[in-house]
Formats: C-alpha cells, structure tokens, sequence
C-alpha cells in the first residue's frame, strides 16, 4: 500500500485531462531541449562562446527541472519513465551535447537512467510521501543520482570500455561527475519556486 501511495501521490493533484496534458507536453519539451538548446546558443552567443560550447550546464539543468517536477507532481511510473530516458537518447542521437564523446555515452544509458529514476523517485518518496524538508531531500536527491552515474562511469573507465585519460576523459569526467551535481541543484533551486508554487496553489484551492 504505501509503494502505491507513493506512486499516486502529488503535491498538487489535477484533472485526469491536465495530467495527460502534462505529461505529453513536459515529454515533447524534454525530447527537444538537447536538440533545440545548443543549437539556440550557438546562434545566439557564437558557436566559440563559453555557454555554447557548454551547453550541457544549460540543457541539464532545464532537464533535471522536468524531473523535479515529475517527481513532485505527476503521477504514474509509465509517464515518468518517458521523462527519465527520453533526453539521455535525444542527447545522445543529436550529438550536440557531448559532441565527440556521444558515442562512449551509449554506454552510460542504463547508468543515466538509473541516476535520473533515483532522483525522481527520492523526491517522490521523501518530499511528496514523507513530507521531508525540501532542501535535505534536494542533497539527498543530487547526490545520489551524481554518485549512480559517476560510479558507472568510472567502472567503464577501469574496464577501459570508455578511455581513461585523453581529451574523451576529461569531458566526460565532468560531465558525469561535477557538471551532474551543479545542473541538478540549480534545478533545484527552480524546484523550490515550483514546489513552492504548487503549495500555495493547492492552499487557495483548500480555502475557497
């Protein structure tokens, strides 16, 4: 019973219409975004600035932002499942995020998408079930899901399946590593407005 509470629990419930809504909408938006994004800053800031060749701070954040909410307010596994593995293949496909290291990354999938399910499910778990302070179940979050994907990562390094050492390695190195815990909290910080939002939303509609 409390894995089903878990599951169907929200911060703000909608309508079965608004949810199909979300769901569809937040999945085309986080499909897009690695595609769209670098692409957008290239055009923008010069293909040589810093942010576009970058990108990954920018696009990863927007990304874990889609999955705080997923984990704060949309119910179902099936539909959050899309949003865990839609952008590491969008990502991954495009080529634009990582460039060069794209192909060492298929390997990280199934590290990518375990880090990304942890983190949906902690706040699912331990902000929205167990009403745990938002900022300790945001650490709890990041670090976890930081810890998942890096650890793969350097299992693959020690294998040698992914270099360990050269150009290829140290981008990876922090894009599986450091680059995963500053995108995350920043989604976090948005999170907080969002969850913060829901709240007080959801307490208007309680007093009327």
């Amino acid at each position: 019973m409390e894995k089903e509470n878990c599951l169907n629990q929200v911060v703000y419930p909608l309508s079965k219409k608004a949810e199909i809504v979300q769901w569809i909408l937040l999945g085309v938006f986080i499909f897009l975004v690695p595609m769209i994004i670098p692409q957008f800053l290239q055009i923008v800031f010069g293909a040589n600035s810093w942010i576009a060749t970058n990108s990954q701070y920018v696009v990863g954040t927007i990304v874990n932002t889609v999955l705080v909410i997923a984990g704060i307010n949309m119910k179902g596994w099936k539909q959050i499942a899309s949003l865990i593995t839609l952008p590491s293949i969008s990502a991954i496909g495009s080529g634009l995020v990582f460039k060069s290291a794209s192909i060492y990354t298929v390997y990280m999938i199934p590290f990518i998408w375990i880090g990304n399910f942890a983190f949906v499910y902690l706040y699912r778990k331990l902000s929205v079930q167990k009403k745990l302070n938002y900022i300790l179940t945001s650490v709890i979050a990041i670090l976890v899901k930081a810890a998942i994907i890096y650890l793969g990562f350097r299992a693959f390094t020690l294998v040698t399946i992914i270099p360990s050492v050269g150009k290829i390695f140290t981008a990876l190195n922090l894009s599986m590593g450091l680059n995963q815990i500053i995108t995350a909290s920043i989604a976090a910080v948005i999170g907080f407005g969002i969850n913060f939002y829901y709240n007080k939303k959801g307490k208007a509609v309680e007093e009327k």
